[in-house]
C-alpha cells in the first residue's frame, strides 16, 4: 500500500488525513496537497511507515508551524531528532 492523502475540512482550515507508507515516490503527492489549501495538520493516526526522506518532510512541515497530530512514536521520535539537526 502507498500513501493515500485525504482533506477534512475544518473551522480552522484543512486536516489532512495520511494513511499507507509514506516513501520517497510519495512525497509530491503529499507537497502538493500541503500547497493546495490552508492545511493546519496532518493527521498520522493511519500511517504504517515512513521512510528518511518523509520524516524530513514532516519535520520541516512540522517547523513550519503544520501539527502532526497522532504521530507514530517512532516517528515522532525521529522527527524530533531531525528538528535537531536544523
Amino acid at each position: 500500500m502507498t500513501c493515500r492523502v485525504d482533506r477534512v475540512l475544518i473551522e480552522q482550515g484543512v486536516v489532512l488525513r495520511i494513511s499507507g507508507r509514506i516513501a520517497r515516490e510519495d512525497l509530491d503527492v503529499l507537497r502538493t496537497a500541503l500547497e493546495e489549501g490552508r492545511v493546519v495538520a496532518l493527521d498520522l493516526t493511519e500511517v504504517e511507515l515512513a521512510d528518511r526522506d518523509a520524516v524530513t518532510l514532516l519535520a520541516c512541515t512540522e517547523g513550519n508551524g503544520i501539527e502532526l497530530r497522532h504521530c507514530p512514536a517512532y516517528i515522532r521520535e525521529w522527527v524530533t531528532k531531525e528538528r535537531g539537526r536544523s
